[in-house]
């Protein structure tokens, strides 16, 4: 349909590209692009025309070049240049600060009441924006572009300031439960003011927007989480929250409801394109039937549910769920429940899981995982006209990686999903901004935060009480 080149299927009086013709800011050359558009059309010496914040052009880049000869170039020297990965559920604060540091050989919930929660609670707005901005260095490192904060800021404004910072693209929340004890909690009503404050602070389109965000499980009530939804529908952005990782949520909702989560929600009529619930590992038929009718999405972190024992080899269902037309992304989750912000490495494991579980490896495997991190990632949380692939009038955000291994030749999906991780990632642009240069974060010293972390640990987990334990013997230098 394109030929070697499109980009021309852009309305003359766009607003989007009032630039004249041959305005063009850059041009990405001599790689594999993988565009991830409606025929996952991948351009073999391929080109990508930037122009402000957006994509002009993709196609091939000798006729790019004819196109526009006078434009500053990047060669992309034979990598591939995908979309910027889209990170669904990601928590900016908190275990941040105590990265890879809490014990994986806890009972079930010990690591967010005795760690987690108290390391949230001790924060202050230092504490989160520094965290934040260790976290969205590392997965811009990483080829992550966009980043969904999980609903557990207490700081917001603080954390927003670090994402404009590194020059990601993220969602953010605040607190927001009504049930027990803990950080922030309040009665619904204050709970829905807050957030609805968050809103119009962040509105929807910017590069940090807010969305309503819930803590979720089992920890608020149906009044908080009706009025959750609506105010979701009423100013017209995005709601998540967490939902079934384990066993819990479910006998916890048939105790209280006599139902279980995702059908309670339904009858609620909190379910519906705008959500996007994190987890679903414990969801049965009538769930699975709910999420898929009411065009509900999910956030799939899997390798928080091994770390944590929670059951995703025998109860996960997302590769069933995405393969009847659900809405299905990928996330990180915490750095102590996933630990890295590599979502290469997540998808790895989200093919592997689904071959695995049904000892099954031909209906699921590299291709549908890059499209969660990618395309389809993109389009779960709503951002799908945006984001997620490489088409004139979508924002620039992409990610060059390294050809530098002997198997870059291969099919991309199974070269970047299997073959790879966020290790080959070379330069990373996000809205035209290019945030990442030969493997390095260009908008903040990392070795800088990684130091100032440092220090901020010690504090930090001495203001939560929190002894860091360690199993084998540790002998002192001198």
């Amino acid at each position: 349909m394109y030929g070697d080149y499109y980009g021309e299927s852009v309305p003359s009086g766009d607003p989007r590209f009032d630039s004249p013709q041959d305005d063009i800011d850059l041009l990405i050359t001599n790689g594999r692009v993988v565009t991830m558009d409606a025929e996952r059309r991948i351009f073999a010496g391929g080109a990508v025309a930037i122009a402000g914040t957006l994509i002009r052009a993709v196609g091939t880049t000798s006729h790019l070049r004819r196109t526009w000869p006078g434009a500053p170039i990047l060669d992309a020297d034979g990598g591939f240049v995908t979309p910027g990965l889209v990170n669904a559920h990601q928590h900016l604060t908190g275990d941040p600060l105590a990265w890879s540091c809490i014990p994986d050989t806890l009972i079930p919930g010990s690591s967010i009441f005795e760690w987690s929660v108290p390391l949230h609670a001790a924060e202050g707005p230092e504490d989160e924006r520094l965290a934040a901005t260790l976290v969205a260095a590392e997965s811009a490192r990483n080829g992550v572009t966009m980043l969904v904060e999980a609903g557990t800021l207490s700081h917001p404004h603080a954390v927003a300031a670090a994402l404009t910072e590194v020059g990601v693209r993220g969602t953010i929340g605040i607190w927001g439960w009504d049930i027990e004890a803990g950080p922030l909690t309040a009665p619904a009503s204050e709970v829905l003011g807050r957030l609805e404050s968050l809103l119009n602070d962040f509105p929807a389109g910017g590069q940090v927007e807010g969305w309503v965000t819930l803590v979720g499980h089992s920890l608020a009530s149906d009044e908080l989480l009706s009025g959750a939804a609506d105010l979701a529908r009423r100013k017209g952005t995005r709601m998540t929250m967490h939902l079934s990782p384990t066993s819990s949520d479910p006998e916890v909702y048939l105790q209280r409801t006599g139902y279980r989560p995702a059908v309670h929600l339904d009858h609620l009529g909190v379910l519906g394109s705008h959500l996007l619930l994190a987890h679903a590992v414990w969801v049965d038929d009538a769930e699975m039937e709910a999420l898929l009718a009411s065009r509900t999405a999910v956030a799939y972190c899997p390798w928080a549910y091994l770390r944590l024992g929670q059951g995703v080899t025998a109860h996960g269902r997302h590769a069933e769920l995405y393969a009847r037309g659900g809405r299905v992304a990928l996330g990180c989750d915490a750095t102590n429940a996933g630990d890295a912000v590599d979502l290469l490495r997540v998808a790895a494991l989200a093919a592997g899981l689904a071959k695995e579980r049904d000892i099954d490896p031909t209906r699921f495997g590299a291709h549908e995982a890059f499209e969660m991190a990618t395309v389809a990632g993109a389009e779960a949380v709503g951002m799908g006209d945006r984001i997620g692939s490489l088409e004139p009038g979508k924002l620039a955000d992409l990610v060059v990686h390294s050809p530098s291994v002997p198997h870059w030749s291969s099919d991309p999906a199974l070269a970047l999903v299997w073959g790879t991780d966020g290790r080959t990632v070379r330069h990373v642009f996000v809205g035209g901004r290019q945030i990442v240069r030969d493997g390095r974060c260009v908008t903040v010293d990392r070795e800088e935060v990684l130091a100032r972390a440092r220090t901020a640990s010690e504090s930090l987990l001495e203001r939560a009480g929190i002894t860091v334990p360690t199993r084998w013997p540790v002998v002192a230098g001198d």
